[in-house]
């Protein structure tokens, strides 16, 4: 090989070398960057709530964590659509990661960690109006870092109007960022909310995303041969870098007010009676079930020794259980488990609403 050639091939090597630097390069600003933008998401969320609901208004708490951090838990409750919901801000540091952050992230082991997320969940009072949950969030430990987060909705009766827009309005906020987003997301989503003792979804889905960096992975589960496993393998490695990934969050926040209030605003003067209240409790204690087995921020909190008000603030505020419940057939409660809470393309639904 002549000099000319080893010369060209060094600065080839040097070039790769300080592109992957330039990919993962953390901005100096980045834990003030992601903490604002999570305190300004929560006060546009709650603004838009409070406009919504004419009546209730949001009770703050401030809290301090002992080992280092803060937070705003806003609750909102016996309003006229909203019967109780809550919508937290947290920033927390410390000096190592808990066990459930470990063993997704081993190579986070020794470092301090720095971790700021908004999350939301909202009980609204008409079973005709869903329930709906929110998250997203930023962590930091060492030189590693990462984003994660996510929306879905759980409705008590079927809508497939609303299915529709909630999908649509989170696939255009998805595609302006890049096309692979959103197919990838939402089947991660159809398998982070599932209810594997019951074998069924909570509900119908959104998009799910966790450990998004520089390493060009979409799907970083723990299933290798899953929907949203197998497609992220097909997709290959997607090139961004920190500010590619914080640009989509930010988008995907200021895209649920969008993605829910029309629904709301279609389902809050529908009449209802008992049955449908009942039907909506019994739901709802499937709500429970998952965010007390499943839920990783209901882990996380807890495993950190954070405000367990705050942490447990997202089940709801009366659920039931009734022993071996089954749906009288051709009902739309029927309806909801046979067909809505089945996964499906809700940007291009092939079935007909009965």
């Amino acid at each position: 090989m002549g000099r000319h050639s080893e010369n060209s091939l060094q600065e080839s090597r040097n070039h790769t070398t300080l592109l992957a630097s330039s990919i993962n390069t953390i901005p100096q600003d980045s834990r003030e960057r992601s903490q604002q933008f999570m305190q300004n998401l929560q006060d546009e969320i709650c603004t838009g709530l409070e406009q919504l609901d004419g009546e209730a208004r949001f009770k703050q708490d401030h809290w301090e964590r002992a080992e280092g951090g803060e937070g705003r838990t806003r609750v909102i409750r016996e309003g006229r659509v909203f019967e109780q919901g809550g919508v937290n801000f947290s920033a927390v540091w410390g000096n190592s990661l808990p066990p459930a952050i470990l063993a997704q992230r081993p190579e986070a082991a020794g470092h301090e960690f720095f971790a700021t997320g908004t999350s939301m969940v909202l009980h609204p009072r008409s079973p005709y109006i869903p329930t709906v949950h929110l998250n997203y969030r930023y962590f930091e430990a060492g030189p590693i870092w990462w984003f994660g987060g996510g929306a879905d909705l759980t409705p008590y009766y079927p809508f497939a109007e609303d299915a529709i827009h909630f999908h649509q309005t989170l696939k255009n906020t998805c595609d302006a960022h890049h096309e692979e987003y959103y197919p990838a997301f939402k089947l991660w989503c159809d398998e982070y909310f599932y209810l594997k003792h019951r074998q069924e979804q909570r509900g119908i889905g959104g998009i799910f995303f966790d450990y998004q960096d520089a390493s060009g992975k979409l799907y970083v589960g723990s299933q290798t041969d899953s929907p949203a496993a197998l497609y992220s393998q097909q997709v290959g490695t997607v090139s961004r870098n920190w500010k590619d990934i914080f640009a989509f969050v930010q988008s995907c926040g200021q895209s649920f007010l969008p993605a829910y209030l029309p629904i709301v605003e279609r389902r809050q003067e529908i009449e209802y009676g008992d049955r449908q209240r009942q039907f909506q409790l019994y739901r709802r204690g499937r709500y429970a079930e998952f965010n007390l087995l499943y839920d990783r921020g209901t882990v996380f909190g807890l495993q950190t020794n954070g405000r367990t008000e705050s942490i447990l603030m997202s089940l709801p505020p009366l659920a039931r259980w009734e022993y071996c419940y089954k749906a009288e057939p051709g009902t739309p409660e029927a309806q909801l488990t046979e067909i809505f809470l089945q996964p499906h393309d809700w940007t291009n639904v092939t079935f007909v609403q009965k």
